[in-house]
């Protein structure tokens, strides 16, 4: 018995003195990461592979263009387009329950007032279904555009509602004919925060709560940012910048970027969490309908988008993943069951925490095979 609990205590102080080494070497990366680019402000990374013991949360840099205060790796931040895979993976929960099948036509799932806007533009919505949504194969065009942006620069305060941002996309000509071309838009995930209502009765910021389970996922720091309470638990939301418009993130009124194509906050462990846990079939129970998140969808082959998820390369691995135009990005990677994610604060420097991934991923493989 005695020779039992010393080989456990063993393996135990061996487990852990693993996990520290490890930690202190994508400490280093990371440091390296930031050091090479001090134009990113900040950098924030967490890594999730429970195989290999690790649950690692880590901060470089500033909270602020114009602030020398050091970040808490565990403040959230505008998660921008990172949103999205929360939003596919409540629709797919839909379809799980029966609710919804993945090629339901718009014409049967959207508001009137919102059929009559695509309808008027030219959109026919019996050819419009769900996965050209989610793939971003819909052929509608989006509402973010040059004109959009200068908007915003010019009315930082401006408060948008959804069925604004439906209509500026209205006015736009459409792209092509659904299923034959891919152009990534804003506004097939809005489209999808309205289906989600229609067919829940509820706003699509709580159906997700409910439909995701973060209480049973511990998404503790994750909230629609203007829809929701900030949670108790949760500290200040980090003082992100955009230098390509001079923007103080704060400043900006978040409802230009709310309703479905963005408009989370959330912190680097919740997003990898959340990867971690979608992946392992804790969201999503049915397996097939989890693999349509990464089916491949034609014609968008090129950039293999599929349904709220990229398949890409990191570390030279097949992962899925999902980035956000303010600057965060996660990824899952099936060959070593983990999930990182990483953000800058600047946000025009989303590849380089895309890159840091990909080395932590490199160095995590490595690792495992020793």
């Amino acid at each position: 018995m005695r020779l039992i609990l010393s080989i456990t205590a063993s393996l135990a102080i061996s487990s852990s003195a693993f996990a520290q080494n490890t930690e202190a070497i994508f400490k280093k990366i990371v440091d390296s990461t930031y050091n090479a680019h001090p134009e990113m402000i900040g950098l924030i990374v967490d890594v999730e592979a429970p195989d290999q013991h690790i649950s690692w949360s880590y901060a470089a840099g500033h909270n602020g263009n114009k602030s020398n205060a050091p970040i808490n790796p565990s403040q959230p931040l505008l998660i921008a387009s990172t949103t999205k895979p929360f939003m596919a993976a409540a629709i797919l929960r839909l379809v799980e329950n029966g609710k919804l099948s993945i090629d339901d036509p718009l014409k049967n799932l959207l508001s009137p007032k919102t059929i009559k806007v695509l309808s008027d533009a030219g959109y026919d919505l019996n050819k419009i279904n769900l996965r050209h949504l989610l793939s971003h194969t819909s052929g509608i065009h989006d509402y973010v555009t040059e004109s959009y942006f200068s908007f915003i620069n010019s009315n930082k305060t401006h408060q948008w509602t959804r069925d604004e941002q439906i209509a500026w996309a209205g006015k736009e000509q459409k792209i092509g004919e659904p299923g034959t071309v891919f152009k990534y838009a804003d506004i097939n995930y809005v489209l999808i925060s309205e289906i989600i209502e229609q067919k829940t009765g509820k706003p699509f910021y709580q159906a997700l709560r409910s439909l995701l389970g973060y209480k049973k996922l511990r998404l503790d720091h994750t909230w629609f940012i203007q829809l929701e309470k900030q949670p108790k638990k949760s500290f200040p939301l980090i003082n992100q910048y955009w230098k390509e418009f001079d923007w103080e993130i704060k400043d900006l009124n978040p409802s230009w970027d709310l309703y479905g194509g963005g408009g989370m906050a959330s912190n680097v462990k919740d997003m990898a969490m959340f990867f971690q846990s979608l992946f392992n079939g804790k969201v999503i129970k049915d397996p097939k309908v989890l693999q349509l998140m990464y089916t491949d969808v034609p014609p968008n082959l090129e950039i293999n988008y599929c349904l709220g998820i990229r398949k890409i390369k990191s570390g030279g691995m097949t992962a899925y993943n999902h980035g956000g135009g303010l600057g965060t990005d996660a990824i899952y990677i099936p060959e070593l069951n983990a999930s990182i994610s990483s953000a800058s604060v600047e946000a025009g420097k989303r590849s380089v925490a895309v890159e840091l991934s990909s080395l932590l991923a490199a160095k995590l493989k490595a690792l495992k095979k020793n």
